[in-house]
C-alpha cells in the first residue's frame, strides 16, 4: 500500500485523541449507560467537573505539541487526567464503580512515554485515591442480596495494585529497552548514511587524483624548463619546486592511503613514534605554526593501532585549529596535549585552538554531517571522524574554559 494513503499521526495527536476518547466514554457512561452498569450518579457536581474537563482538554488539544514536547508538560497533563478520573469515579460510585480500572490508563501512558519516576508517582496517587474511596464505601453498599461484598471489593483493589505495579515495572522496562533500540537503529542509519557519503567522497577523490597525475607531470617538465632558463637559486623557482613537491608527495600519499584502506592494512605503532611523525609533519607542512606539544611520560611506550589515514586526520585537526587561532589572534598557535585516560586504557589527544570557539548549534553536527563552511571544516572533520572510528576511536568537540575550541581524540591502546 502506498505510504501516502496510510494515515500518519504524531504522538501528540494520538495521545490527544486518546484523552478525548476518555472524556467521551465518561459522558456516555454518565448520561446514557449509568443504569446499565449500575453507576450511582448521586451529585450534580459531576456535571460541572465534566464541563471543566472538557474546557481543559480543549486547551491542551490546542497547545498539544509544545505541551508534549517536554516530560514535565506531559506529566502535568497526565496528573490532571488522573485527578479528573478520580473525580468522575468518586461521584459515580467510587470503589464500587465497575470502571475503576480506567485509573490505569494515565499510568500506562506514563510508563511508555515518561521516565520511571512518573508512572510510580501516578501509581501512588491512584492507589491512595482508590484506598480512600474503598474506605469510604457505606456499609449498605457492602451488602448485595444479603451477601457480604467487602472481600470482592478488596480483591478488586488488590488486582488494581498488581496491575499498576506491572505497568510501572515490566511495561516501563520494555518501553525503555525499545527506546534504546530505536536510538541505536537511528545511530546505525546515520552511520550508514555517513559511510555512503564518505564512499562517494573517496570515489571522487580517487578519480580526481588519477586526473591530477598528468597535469602534475606536465608542470614538473615546465618547472624544470623554467629552472634551466632562470637562475637555479631564484626564489620563484624555489617556491615552485616546494609547492610542486608537496603536490606530488600528497598525490603519492593519497594513492598509498587509498590502497591500504581498501586492503584494510593496519599496523601497530608506539605512541612515541606516532608523536615524532606528527611533529615532523607539522614542521614540514606548517612551518609558521607555533605548536606547543605536551606529552605525558607514561604515553611513549603505549602501542596503538594505526593506518595511513590516522596521521592526516590528526594534521587536519591541527590545521583547522591553526586557522581558527589565526582568524582571531593573527597568529597560528595550537596546543596539543597527549596523555592516557586515568580510568580506561586509552590514548587521549587534545587539540586546542585560541579562536572564537564552535557555535553550540554546530557541535552536534560537525564530524557527523557535511556542514556548510567557507573553510571546509565540516568535510575535514567528517573525514577525520571516520578515520578515528575505523581504528576504534572517537572524536569529541567542545569549548575550552579559557576560550577557543578543543578537539579530543580517543584511541584504544593495545594490550599485550
Amino acid at each position: 500500500m502506498p505510504h501516502k494513503l496510510v494515515p500518519s499521526l504524531k504522538a501528540s495527536d494520538q495521545l490527544a485523541f486518546l484523552r478525548i476518547f476518555g472524556l467521551v466514554l465518561k459522558l456516555g457512561l454518565t448520561f446514557f449507560a449509568a443504569e446499565t452498569f449500575g453507576l450511582s450518579i448521586h451529585s450534580p457536581v459531576l456535571n460541572y467537573a465534566l464541563l471543566l474537563e472538557a474546557a481543559y482538554l480543549t486547551l491542551t488539544f490546542v497547545i498539544r505539541q509544545p505541551l508534549m514536547a517536554k516530560d514535565s508538560g506531559l506529566f502535568i497533563a497526565l496528573l490532571l487526567d488522573t485527578a479528573f478520573w478520580i473525580t468522575w469515579l468518586y461521584f459515580s460510585g467510587g470503589a464500587t464503580n465497575a470502571f475503576i480500572s480506567l485509573l490505569l490508563l494515565p499510568i500506562a501512558i506514563a510508563a511508555i512515554t515518561l521516565p520511571r519516576w512518573a508512572p510510580w508517582t501516578l501509581t501512588l496517587i491512584s492507589t491512595l485515591a482508590y484506598s480512600l474511596m474503598l474506605y469510604s464505601v457505606p456499609d449498605n453498599q457492602m451488602q448485595h442480596h444479603g451477601m457480604d461484598m467487602s472481600s470482592h471489593y478488596l480483591g478488586m483493589w488488590f488486582n488494581f495494585v498488581i496491575s499498576s505495579l506491572v505497568l510501572t515495572t515490566s511495561v516501563a522496562f520494555i518501553a525503555k529497552r525499545m527506546r534504546r533500540q530505536d536510538s541505536e537503529l537511528a545511530y546505525m542509519r546515520e552511520a550508514q548514511l555517513r559511510q555512503e557519503k564518505l564512499l562517494a567522497l573517496g570515489t571522487a577523490s580517487a578519480q580526481m587524483a588519477h586526473q591530477l597525475a598528468t597535469p602534475l607531470s606536465s608542470l614538473r617538465l615546465l618547472v624544470d624548463e623554467v629552472a634551466e632558463e632562470l637562475e637555479p637559486d631564484s626564489p620563484s623557482v624555489k617556491e615552485m619546486e616546494v609547492a610542486l613537491c608537496r603536490c606530488e608527495q600528497t598525490l603519492t600519499e593519497l594513492r598509498f592511503a587509498t590502497e591500504s584502506i581498501r586492503e584494510q592494512k593496519q599496523v601497530e605503532v608506539e605512541a612515541s613514534n606516532l608523536i615524532a611523525m606528527l611533529r615532523q609533519q607539522v614542521t614540514l607542512l606548517m612551518p609558521q605554526l607555533k605548536l606547543k606539544l605536551v606529552v605525558d611520560s607514561e604515553v611513549k611506550q603505549s602501542p596503538v593501532l594505526t593506518d595511513t589515514s590516522l596521521l592526516p586526520a590528526l594534521l587536519s585537526l591541527i590545521e583547522n585549529a591553526a586557522r581558527a587561532s589565526e582568524d582571531k589572534t593573527d597568529e597560528k598557535r595550537v596546543r596539543v596535549e597527549i596523555d592516557l585516560e586515568p580510568e580506561q586504557l586509552n590514548l587521549r589527544i587534545r587539540v586546542r585552538d585560541y579562536g572564537v570557539g564552535i557555535p553550540k548549534h554546530l557541535l552536534s553536527q560537525l564530524g557527523h554531517k557535511l556542514v556548510d563552511s567557507p573553510t571546509g571544516m565540516g568535510m575535514a572533520l567528517m573525514l577525520s571522524h571516520a578515520s578515528f572510528e575505523r581504528l576504534g576511536g572517537t572524536l569529541m568537540l567542545g569549548s575550552h574554559s579559557e576560550g577557543g575550541a578543543v578537539a579530543e581524540v580517543i584511541l584504544p591502546v593495545i594490550e599485550h
